[in-house]
């Protein structure tokens, strides 16, 4: 990769933006990196395998050209439970009424007074007094009963039903598996074009990321999973958020279908305690889901998006993403530099500055402790203006930046892969090092020449470096100094 100054402001929040057709508009995806975007999401909802390779490809050559390390996440679709078709394309219930919902009934018959569905064993997960939550909650129904392949309901919320709409249950414990024959299809294309991260829709526990895994192998030990939290089992008890966040390399509050199975009023607890203990298992955390999504049409966010972006950015949240803002809106790069500005604008707060995190807790890892006691030193010190961290993965920048700080944290590897894993940490910047050849005396000079030529480091400032003895090996980060800049005569 190019070596070049970085040119972008050091926004610590990083920016995940969602590819698809407003994206390939000529000159769009260029513009979009150039504004900011860290990591790019493939949606596999949408779109063939030879779609989301092209554009692998092109980002993989505008971050080369541009010098920048920019992740690519594939995101599996996941099962989708939707009701089937109308004769009429769409219908309109209203309060009271009573509707079915039929197993047995052709795909696309449905009419005012039932519609089929595609999963059939929606009978076997729901019984009298159950809540259904359709098309993300805008029409409700309650199950009255369930008869042979019917399941029956009275209309609670009314409003117009179209084709193929979701259907939540309140509360969760619909049984679908997280990963359908169609993930396991999209995964292996995934495998094949080498996305940096994996997105698994609707995991229930840690075994259906450890299944992922498992599908993975071998040869997709270097792609990071990431647990999209949408469902109430998910979140229902510490120890089972716990399992699944542990079983993952990162997790997304995916706010849509969690938010209508867990209720709004739930969502926003619910979202703040995803982002601690994500943090505190050492974990990266993205925030998603209607972020901006006036932007899709409009030049400017609402004043509630911009709060609801900063909230997330001062809950020290990794990442904030974009789904239809910039796949298929009209303004997509407006949409990144209005998300950067907020970020900053966010950052400059002493409280997104400050960090008590792991204080008073004792740590069993070397290379954890290092990690820690940098981020200390560099909190601490007057004249400490970047933490470096020669690292073989990423592994100790990721500790590093679970404590919050106002200083950038530069991620020094000579794998792309790593540098690419460390573009979804909050704070962390990555440059190409290479220690290969270098003498080991002549390493941190080299570290120290690096950072000055890309503007991180001043003469008269000091940096905090962390290396281990043995270069490239994994874990092995055993050291820290505190490093003084001096001019280039000396």
């Amino acid at each position: 990769m190019t070596s070049q100054p970085l040119s972008l402001p050091l926004r610590r929040t990083k920016i995940v933006a969602t590819l698809g057709p407003a994206s390939d508009r000529p000159g769009v995806l260029e513009a979009m990196l150039k504004a900011g975007v860290d990591v790019v999401r493939l949606n596999f909802s949408h779109g063939a395998a030879d779609e989301h390779r092209r554009r692998l490809q092109d980002v993989r050559e505008i971050a080369q050209r541009l010098g920048r390390s920019v992740a690519v996440l594939g995101d599996l679709q996941g099962p989708k439970i939707r009701i089937a078709r109308f004769k009429d394309a769409a219908i309109h219930l209203t309060q009271g009424q009573p509707f079915i919902l039929d197993m047995a009934m052709e795909a696309d018959q449905g009419d005012q007074e039932r519609v089929g569905c595609d999963y059939k064993s929606l009978i076997d997960d729901v019984t009298t007094g159950d809540r259904l939550l359709l098309d993300d909650g805008r029409v409700v129904l309650d199950v009255t009963q369930v008869v042979d392949q019917e399941v029956h309901t009275r209309v609670h919320v009314g409003g117009k039903l179209s084709n193929n709409k979701g259907i939540n249950k309140q509360g969760g414990g619909l049984s679908a598996p997280a990963l359908t024959e169609k993930d396991k299809a999209d995964l292996i294309t995934a495998l094949d074009i080498g996305v940096d991260y994996l997105a698994v829709s609707f995991p229930r526990s840690a075994a259906d990321m450890q299944e992922a895994r498992d599908l993975l192998g071998e040869a997709g030990r270097e792609i990071g999973l990431v647990a999209k939290l949408e469902r109430a089992e998910a979140v229902a008890n510490d120890e089972t958020l716990d399992g699944i966040i542990l079983a993952s390399e990162a997790v997304m509050v995916a706010r849509g279908d969690l938010g209508v199975e867990i209720g709004d009023e739930a969502l926003i607890g619910t979202q703040k305690r995803i982002i601690k203990h994500a943090r505190t298992l050492n974990r990266a955390v993205i925030t998603a889901t209607q972020m901006m999504e006036s932007m899709i049409e409009s030049p400017l966010p609402t004043r509630a998006e911009v709060f609801d972006v900063a909230n997330a950015v001062l809950d020290a949240t990794d990442a904030v993403m974009l789904s239809a803002e910039t796949a298929a809106g009209d303004y997509p790069v407006e949409t990144i530099e209005a998300m950067n500005r907020v970020c900053l604008g966010a950052e400059r707060e002493r409280i997104a500055q400050e960090s008590s995190h792991r204080i008073h807790e004792g740590f069993e890892r070397i290379d954890e402790t290092i990690a820690l006691s940098a981020m200390y030193a560099a909190n601490h010190l007057e004249g400490v203006s970047v933490i470096a961290c020669m690292t073989a993965t990423g592994y100790t920048p990721l500790i590093a930046s679970r404590i919050r700080s106002k200083l950038p944290i530069v991620g020094l590897a000579h794998s792309p892969i790593a540098q690419r894993r460390m573009a979804l940490y909050r704070g962390v910047v990555s440059i190409p090092f290479d220690t290969t050849h270098m003498q080991a005396e002549d390493v941190n000079g080299e570290a120290l020449r690096l950072l000055k030529a890309h503007g991180l480091a001043d003469p008269g400032e000091h940096v905090i470096l962390t290396r281990g003895d043995h270069m490239n090996a994994h874990g092995g980060t055993n050291t820290m100094k505190v490093l003084a800049v001096a001019a280039e005569s000396q």
